[in-house]
């Protein structure tokens, strides 16, 4: 159970590794045709105990075989005492046994931590030397031999490497989209901070320059002093209203663009989205709050959910946004991230609830004056 709960709560940067390794061990399991032929020799009569020897030899292959591509996504440093190991196990399982199925496998653990054209050779030289030490010891169509070891070697030694690749290839793409998300971010702050340059540099140097005149007109003219302070603080109140003003359209967001780009982010991410809004009739504010709303859920969805489906339906002022993330029974989850937000709707007049439902699901719902 324990180990279901993981898999499902896992990200899908580490699903996607899961089933990259996986796929690999399967193409790694060609050396399994060796155990055929230890039970053909032990019914043409061979004896047990080099049958058994070779058994155990090859199912350590089996074991160690599986560790080098795991270190090899993890970019970790070549396991030379892996790779030495399993290479002995290989030749003793040639000169031996006869055994000719955990080359190409040894040669796909060998590949990762190789250039291409090194991997290339070296499986080449592979080929030649196997198929010349069996046409020695005799008793084998070296014509079949030399292509069905070609045709493992490629596929194993290849697939190895595209898997590494594509592995790759997914992590620099998530990697991408958190630094897009992250550059967004700062482009928002800068362009709220230049705002705010703009507004305040002249005001505030406005201030400073008649504050400095009333300084020296104060001993002279006292009036005059005191009317220049009075033009400060009008002053100083216009700016006031204008960085609020500021502030509130910095704060205001249309809905239905964030409907739409909370939408396409869900999608993007493998969760299917429905959106049902009805927004027309809403006020301005309200249009902001709601937006905001849907912000931190689709947050939530993504950080501490592993939803597949999720709901958005907007009417009446009434907003809910469900999504099946549940993985446990209900009562087990807080809607943490929301308690501000909360604050905030209630400050509207309106409630903010998010809760699990008995039908498996998570709900937010927030119910705003229209």
């Amino acid at each position: 159970m324990k180990a279901f709960d993981r898999m499902r709560n896992a990200s899908k940067l580490t699903k996607v590794r899961w089933l990259i390794v996986y796929c690999t061990d399967i193409i790694l399991l060609f050396p399994l045709l060796g155990y055929l032929g230890f039970y053909l020799s032990w019914q043409a009569g061979g004896p047990v105990l080099k049958v058994l020897a070779g058994c155990a030899l090859l199912l350590t292959f089996n074991v160690l075989s599986t560790r080098p591509f795991r270190i090899a996504v993890r970019g970790g440093p070549r396991p030379t005492a892996i790779l030495a190991v399993t290479g002995a196990i290989v030749l003793v399982l040639l000169t031996v046994f006869s055994q000719v199925w955990a080359i190409p496998t040894w040669m796909a653990l060998l590949a990762p931590f190789v250039r291409l054209r090194a991997a290339v050779v070296l499986s080449a030289a592979s080929i030649v030397l196997a198929n010349l030490y069996m046409w020695w010891d005799g008793g084998w169509d070296i014509a079949l031999l030399v292509a069905v070891q070609a045709l493992f070697t490629v596929v194993s030694v290849g697939a190895v490497r595209a898997n590494l690749a594509l592995w790759r290839l997914t992590r620099e793409a998530h990697e991408g989209e958190e630094a897009l998300a992250r550059l967004a971010v700062s482009e928002e702050r800068l362009r709220f901070a230049r705002d705010l340059n703009d507004l305040l540099g002249q005001s505030l140097s406005d201030v400073a320059v008649r504050t400095e005149h009333a300084e020296h007109t104060l001993p002279a003219d006292r009036e005059a002093a005191a009317a220049e302070m009075f033009e400060v603080r009008d002053l100083a109140r216009r700016s006031l209203r204008e960085v609020r003003t500021v502030v509130q359209n910095y704060r205001a967001v249309d809905l239905d663009e964030v409907l739409a780009s909370v939408r396409a982010v869900l999608e993007a991410a493998d969760v299917r989205c429905t959106v049902r809004a009805e927004t027309g009739s809403l006020t301005p504010e309200t249009r902001t709050l709601l937006a905001t709303v849907v912000r931190e859920g689709a947050t939530n969805v993504l950080k501490h959910s592993r939803a597949e489906r999720c709901t958005i339906t907007i009417e009446d002022g009434v907003l809910e946004m469900s999504n099946d993330g549940v993985s446990g029974p209900v009562g087990e989850h807080a809607p943490n991230g929301l308690a501000g937000l909360a604050q905030r709707v209630r400050a509207a007049g309106g409630t903010l609830e998010a809760e699990p439902t008995h039908e498996g699901r998570y709900l937010l719902r927030a119910a705003v004056p229209a």
